[in-house]
C-alpha cells in the first residue's frame, strides 16, 4: 500500500507517496492546482503503485476540487485533521517547513493515525458508475447547449421572425418545425451551417435521453428510497450518489450537513443570535438541496406549509429555504446509507414527510 501526502495550495499541490510499511518516502511530485494539474498528478500515482490512499489535510477550500476530480476515477482519499499534523512535524529529522516536508508529515500523520481509523471517501461499483454517467450527461448538455446557442443565432440571421422559445430546441417537435423552417430557406452556406448544427442537437438529445433512461435503472437499484423522497428525481438521486463518497463516512446528520454547504454558520453578536449562508462544502451536492427545496415547496403540502412557517416567524425567503434545505440533507444521508433494508418498500411514506429521521415501516 502508498499512502500520497497531499500538501495543498491554491495554485499548486505537492504530492509525497510513502510506503505503509516503513513511513519511507517513495517519489515527489508537484502540479497546478487545475485539472491538468490533477490528471499529471493521477497519472504519476498509477505509476507509483496500484493499492494507494490519497491522505489529504483537511482544508476544504482548497482541497475540493481535488478530492472531486479523485472520487470521481475510483480513488480512495482520506481527510487528516489539521491537529494531527503538529506532532508529526516535531518529532521529524528535518529542519524547518517546506511543502514536501508537509505533504510528508501528512502521509505519516494518517499512517500514524491508522490507515482504517479515518473516514475514507470512495465510490463502489455502482456509485461509481452512476458518477461517470451523470459526469458524461453534463459534458454532453454542455456541448448541446453551446449548438443550440450558435443555432440560434443563425436562425435569427436567417429570419428574425422565427421565434424558438426558451428550451425549445431540446424538444423533438421543435426540432422537426425548425428542419422544414430551414428546408424553405433554400441552400445558402448559411442554411447548411444551421442544418449541421440542428442534427448535432438532435444527436446529443437521442444521447442524452438515453444516459437518463440508464441512470433511472441504475439508481433504481442501488438506492431506490431515494426516488421516493419528493422533488428527488432520477437526476438529483444519481448526482447525490455520485458527490457524496460513501454517506457511511459522515458518523451524523450535521457533519454531511456541513459537507454539503447546507449547515447554518454562527454569525452572532452581543444580543442579536443569527446564522448566516456557507458559502463553502460541496456545492454539486447544495444544488441537490437546492432543486429538491424548491419542488418541495411548490409541490409538496409539509414542506410548503413548513416553509410558510419559517417566513411567519420571520426569517427572510432564503433563511426559510436554507432551514428547510437542512432538514432534506438529514433525509439525504439516512437514504443515503448503506442499509440492505433502504429499500422501496420501506420507504412508502417517506413522499409524506419532509424528514424521516427514523424509517417507517
Amino acid at each position: 500500500m502508498i499512502v500520497i501526502g497531499v500538501d495543498a495550495h491554491k495554485r499548486s499541490h505537492t504530492c509525497v507517496a510513502v510506503q505503509e510499511l516503513t513511513g519511507r518516502r517513495v517519489q515527489l511530485r508537484t502540479a497546478s492546482a487545475s485539472d491538468d494539474g490533477h490528471g499529471q498528478l493521477l497519472e504519476w500515482a498509477r505509476g507509483v503503485g496500484s493499492e494507494r490512499v490519497w491522505a489529504i489535510e483537511d482544508c476544504r477550500h482548497v482541497t475540493g476540487r481535488l478530492e472531486r476530480f479523485l472520487l470521481g476515477r475510483g480513488e480512495r482519499i482520506l481527510r487528516v485533521p489539521p491537529r494531527l499534523m503538529a506532532g508529526v512535524r516535531k518529532t521529524a529529522r528535518e529542519p524547518g517547513k517546506s511543502d514536501p516536508t508537509d505533504a510528508l508529515a501528512i502521509a505519516r500523520a494518517a499512517l500514524r493515525e491508522g490507515l482504517d481509523e479515518l473516514p475514507i471517501a470512495q465510490l463502489d461499483e455502482g456509485a461509481l458508475e452512476i458518477r461517470q454517467l451523470v459526469d458524461h450527461r453534463d459534458r454532453l448538455v454542455s456541448q448541446r447547449t453551446a449548438l443550440i446557442n450558435a443555432l440560434r443565432w443563425q436562425l435569427h440571421d436567417l429570419d428574425p421572425a422565427f421565434q424558438v422559445p426558451l428550451r425549445g430546441l431540446i424538444t423533438p417537435s421543435w426540432q422537426q418545425r425548425t428542419a422544414r423552417k430551414l428546408g424553405r430557406l433554400g441552400a445558402s452556406v448559411r442554411v447548411r451551417i444551421a442544418s449541421d448544427l440542428l442534427k448535432r442537437i438532435r444527436e446529443l438529445t437521442t444521447a442524452i435521453q438515453k444516459l437518463y433512461r440508464e441512470l433511472a435503472i441504475l439508481v433504481s437499484a442501488y438506492r431506490p428510497a431515494l426516488l421516493w423522497l419528493p422533488g428527488c428525481g432520477v437526476l438529483c438521486a444519481a448526482k447525490a450518489i455520485g458527490e457524496t463518497g460513501g454517506a457511511q463516512r459522515f458518523p451524523t446528520a450535521s457533519k454531511y450537513a456541513r459537507i454539503t454547504g447546507s449547515a447554518p454558520v454562527p454569525a452572532s453578536s452581543g444580543q442579536h443570535t443569527r446564522y448566516r449562508l456557507d458559502r463553502g462544502g460541496n456545492r454539486q451536492l447544495n444544488r441537490v438541496l437546492h432543486t429538491i427545496a424548491i419542488t418541495q415547496i411548490r409541490t409538496h403540502p409539509p414542506a410548503r406549509d413548513y416553509y410558510q412557517r419559517k417566513l411567519a416567524q420571520g426569517k427572510t425567503t432564503r433563511e426559510a429555504l436554507r432551514c428547510l434545505k437542512r432538514h432534506i440533507a438529514t433525509t439525504l444521508w439516512q437514504l443515503l446509507q448503506p442499509d440492505p433494508e433502504n429499500t422501496r418498500s420501506r420507504h412508502r411514506r417517506t413522499p409524506h414527510t419532509i424528514i424521516c429521521n427514523t424509517p417507517t415501516p
